[in-house]
């Protein structure tokens, strides 16, 4: 009997956008409210979600903007929608949580990550602060530093 091989990779979508343009204080792990044509579609990797934006509203948190393009085969007879607005999963306390962030302390919420978990989709929200011009001038620096150390020790070592 073979074993069935894991994948590599458990990660759907990532959002890179997101470190650049926001500090990210705190990360969540978010179940989503999908339909069957969108579970095929991200199995296929046909998500993105750099544009999205999670927001909270009557209580309930969604996510906005994401993009799941369906596959050809297996919605031929349901009307998808690729961006239509998906329900996260959350507790109560952690929905009150991102409440009192978002309200009282002026934080946003950003989808950072999308992957599997088992056989289930999970989100990455991460509660973050919007960077200024001058703190993303600084990050740049931070990485071309680190990519220059990187080649001065490769080069040392030879």
């Amino acid at each position: 009997m073979a074993k069935k091989e894991k994948s590599s990779s458990n990660v759907i979508a990532v959002n890179r956008k997101a470190s650049f343009e926001y500090f990210v204080e705190e990360r969540l792990e978010a179940g989503l409210e999908l339909q069957g044509w969108e579970v095929k579609a991200l199995r296929a990797g046909k998500c993105n979600i750099s544009e999205a934006y999670v927001t909270v509203k009557d209580g309930e948190v969604i996510v906005l903007g994401s993009i799941i393009n369906p596959l050809k085969t297996s919605c031929a007879f349901v009307v998808s929608d690729p961006t239509r607005t998906r329900k996260l999963l959350l507790s109560r306390r952690e929905i009150d949580k991102l409440i009192g962030c978002v309200q009282r302390q002026g934080y946003t919420i950003i989808p950072l990550k999308m992957y599997w978990k088992g056989s289930w989709a999970k989100l990455e929200i991460g509660v973050a602060r919007g960077k200024q011009e001058h703190d993303k001038r600084d990050s740049i620096k931070d990485r071309q530093w680190a990519r220059d150390k990187e080649r001065i020790m490769k080069k040392n070592f030879k």
